[in-house]
């Protein structure tokens, strides 16, 4: 017989070893590939393409940070990388980001009665689903983990969790 934990873990898409610690930008191959190659780049065009301000360079690599607004998807990033390391080829990752969003039922005031839309005004992909005008949710196959409903949400119940690239095809599926 399984215990509790087994069973409840068993729901979750994510596996421990599919877990990173860092969310990456768009159009990449491999978590890797950062670590290698991002640190011979010396101008980190990146950075400076992102309209929304959201990559931050980080010990020589590119990561996102949600604090101000969420990715666009605009291609900015990839166009400026002469690297390899950011490719429009790369279609698995083009068109979301890798991580895992989820909303706190405790954290969340429309959890608790409260009619609250802020996380669902800016979702351009209409991933967050409500029971009525309350109990949102993240819908994992349509969610582009663009984070535009992070920095918007006046509790911070929405989290998320980077996952390994190449896992980005399982949760959607």
């Amino acid at each position: 017989m399984a215990s509790r934990r087994e069973f409840l873990t068993s729901f979750n898409k994510l596996n421990k070893e599919d877990v990173v610690e860092i969310l990456r930008p768009p159009y990449a191959k491999s978590q890797s590939i950062f670590q290698s190659e991002c640190i011979k780049c010396l101008d980190k065009a990146c950075e400076a393409s992102c309209d929304e301000q959201i990559i931050v360079i980080e010990d020589g690599s590119p990561i996102i940070s949600f604090a101000k607004s969420g990715c666009t998807f605009c291609e900015e990033c990839a166009n400026s990388c002469d690297n390899g390391v950011l490719d429009l080829e790369n279609i698995s990752t083009s068109d979301r980001l890798n991580a895992k969003f989820v909303i706190s039922i405790n954290s969340c005031i429309a959890h608790h009665g409260v009619i609250c839309f802020s996380c669902k005004e800016p979702c351009i992909d209409n991933a967050i689903l409500f029971n009525g005008l309350f109990n949102p949710v993240i819908d994992d196959n349509l969610c582009t983990a663009c984070g535009f409903c992070i920095a918007r949400c006046p509790t911070e119940a929405i989290s998320y969790t980077p996952i390994k690239l190449n896992q980005i095809e399982e949760i959607i599926t």
